[in-house]
């Protein structure tokens, strides 16, 4: 590399995080926090300045310059602590759920009176109301806590902002926290329909609680990370590269991905142990108690955090955009059209000509124009979710003979036809096979094992070495990934599976009893850690598809309305368990080969619909990432940009 070249910028790596943090801060002077100088020859032809003197990329750059992450803020790091906090005390509180419902308390022999079950094969219990209340009451748990995420993110975009709707979300789920320890009480579980009645309560206000903290917290942790824009700055080694936010905030994801999985495995393998051999009321405390971490870790990081204030009623605006635009289009309604989205520029109309309701600039409509897009992107994705569901913790075959055998059918099946609808086939095969003495629920912990040991594997070897080699692996090529994963995954089921019937000595009815007998049938002479791989390759597309979700709807939203496209992304894990009722009937002996070859096809089939539909947005996704922000919410905001987006549509639309 020249001395020309060397010379052309000298940054430092937490410069611009510095300056952004300053100014967000309100510091009159951020210049005097850096701790390196910033210095930008000031006459350099072919180079694109910001105001503040960071050099952007050029077009030539972007394609052969190579692309590296900035460093993750601390503050980042303090919010994940957060989500693993809730995240332990609420799988950590679930886990439990389905025992203390379904069976009475054991003997006191066992330490039956606080619900625990010391003795070797026995298992905790509690209100003894049966499986069918137990199974209905967990789901409409899973159901609730992803339907109120839509509530906390349009209370946090409109009125709240974020940081306040969490700390009201940890409020609300303290009070249902504390209720679940009245639960626990030997004297409380005496009377087991109050108890029960108080049960429901908790779930409620708990759900409230989740669903707030769950919709804002993930947008919360990455506007921590500053700048929005690629710029270039020169490595201790010389070479030219560019500082990507987008790889910033896919790495900020990947963390926070892992600070999830690592507070539900310790949650749910510490709650199962703890409701055993303890009982009930240490089962609700202990995550409580480290959901009560999240308390202090806010306060003293409230004047630290990055925040973006509420900004009104933004999704009305959205959607009066949209309609605005169907209309000037008339019946030729094409929204991928290249000027469905500039005919609605504010710009392009006189001053009295421009609805009251336009107070927004050009830039706006394009942020706009992105959401709607990474929406659409969002609509394939029950299609992944089906095949993950096949490793959740309630059984499809439970639901479907509770359905079918109970007097509450009538009621029950609108709530469970848009309800989760989960599936533990996995587990469920592994209690089939050799287990030598272990649990077959753990093999299903083997899910989150992988995750936290592939997301350091990836961030640290594979993704620095693919952008070293030149491959571009962007956020769409990531989410069809993710999809042929999880399709490999349900092979290797299958295989498993089918194997499992040819070795079976009761055939393709494992789960009955020996031909001609009343014995149980033995499990099929195969080890149940040859599920393992299967599990590898969900883990594998959970980083790819489930992470980058977050990554996409974090990115692609305009900024005032980045809880509620997470929120819809949310929406979507909903949308597949409602689509997983119609394959009930494949969860079961003799039909799992079946049902795990469908869900392989499904995750194929959508992948190859992912990329067919979408690769023309993957060649747009530098410009996407680097639109300026738009104004919103003053009644004289005009767009100066107009040139710009014209030339954009034309370009990608």
């Amino acid at each position: 590399m020249s001395d020309a070249n060397a010379d052309t910028v000298e940054y430092a790596a937490a410069g611009e995080a510095v300056i952004h943090n300053a100014q967000a801060d309100g510091a009159k002077h951020p210049e005097a926090a850096i701790g390196r100088p910033l210095t930008v020859p000031s006459k350099i032809e072919g180079l694109h300045l910001s105001d503040n003197g960071l050099v952007y990329p050029t077009e030539d750059e972007r394609r052969t310059l190579r692309r590296v992450p900035a460093a993750l803020p601390w503050m980042a790091f303090w919010v994940a602590f957060c989500e693993l906090a809730e995240r332990f005390s609420y799988y950590g509180c679930t886990q439990v759920f389905q025992n203390y419902i379904q069976r009475p308390r054991p003997s006191y022999d066992y330490g039956g009176l606080t619900g625990a079950n010391r003795s070797h094969e026995g298992n905790a219990g509690a209100l003894g109301m049966g499986q069918k209340v137990a199974t209905g009451l967990t789901t409409f748990n899973s159901f609730w806590v992803y339907c109120t995420p839509l509530l906390g993110a349009y209370l946090a975009d409109a009125h709240w902002g974020r940081f306040k709707t969490i700390c009201i979300a940890v409020a609300i789920a303290s009070i249902g926290h504390i209720m679940l320890i009245i639960n626990g009480i030997p004297h409380v579980m005496d009377n087991p329909d109050g108890a029960l009645a108080c049960f429901v309560i908790s779930v409620i206000v708990m759900g409230f609680g989740t669903g707030f903290f769950k919709s804002n917290v993930a947008p919360l942790i990455a506007e921590q990370v500053a700048g929005q824009k690629q710029i270039v700055r020169v490595t201790n080694s010389g070479e030219r590269v560019i500082v990507d936010p987008t790889l910033t905030i896919s790495r900020l994801f990947m963390y926070f991905y892992l600070a999830i999985n690592i507070g539900a495995v310790l949650g749910q393998v510490g709650m199962s142990f703890s409701a055993k051999y303890v009982g009930y009321w240490l089962a609700f405390t202990l995550p409580t108690v480290v959901f009560l971490l999240c308390i202090p870790v806010l306060y003293f990081g409230r004047n630290r955090y990055v925040r973006s204030p509420p900004s009104g009623s933004v999704l009305a605006n959205a959607l009066r955009l949209l309609r605005f635009a169907i209309r000037r289009r008339g019946w030729s309604f094409n929204p991928r059209a290249d000027d469905f989205w500039t005919n609605v520029l504010p710009s392009s109309f006189a001053a009295e000509d421009r609805p009251k309701w336009m107070t927004f600039d050009d830039q706006w409509v394009m942020e706009v124009r992105r959401g709607f897009k990474a929406c659409a992107v969002f609509g394939l994705y029950p299609l992944y979710w089906l095949c993950y569901n096949q490793i959740n913790s309630a059984s499809q075959s439970m639901m479907r003979n509770a359905l079918r055998s109970s007097v509450l059918s009538l009621i029950l099946l609108p709530l469970f036809c848009i309800m989760f609808f989960r599936a533990d086939n996995l587990t469920s095969q592994a209690g089939v096979m050799v287990k030598n003495g272990v649990p077959n629920e753990i093999t299903a912990q083997l899910d989150p094992l992988f995750i936290i040991v592939l997301v350091p594997f990836l961030d640290w070897i594979v993704y620095p070495l693919l952008r070293r080699f030149g491959f571009n692996f962007s956020p769409l090529k990531r989410i069809c990934a993710g999809f042929f994963c999880a399709s490999f995954a349900m092979v290797w089921a299958a295989v498993v599976q089918h194997y499992i019937y040819v070795k079976s000595p009761c055939g393709t009815d494992t789960s009955g009893n020996l031909p001609g007998t009343s014995i149980q049938c033995p499990p099929a002479p195969m080890s149940m850690w040859i599920q393992s791989g299967c599990y590898a390759l969900i883990a594998l597309s959970e980083i790819f598809t489930s992470i980058t979700g977050l990554e996409y709807a974090f990115t692609k939203a305009p900024g005032n309305m980045k809880s509620l496209v997470m929120s819809l992304y949310l929406f979507q894990t909903a949308l597949a368990n409602a689509l997983g009722f119609a394959f009930v009937e494949l969860a079961g002996d003799p039909n799992l080969v079946i049902n795990y070859g469908v869900f392989a096809g499904l995750a194929f089939v959508g992948g190859c619909l992912f990329w067919f539909f979408f690769h023309n947005l993957d060649k747009e996704e530098d410009a996407l990432n680097n639109l300026d922000e738009g104004v919103y919410g003053k009644q004289d905001a005009v767009g100066n940009a107009t040139a710009a987006t014209n030339s954009f549509d034309e370009k990608y639309g």
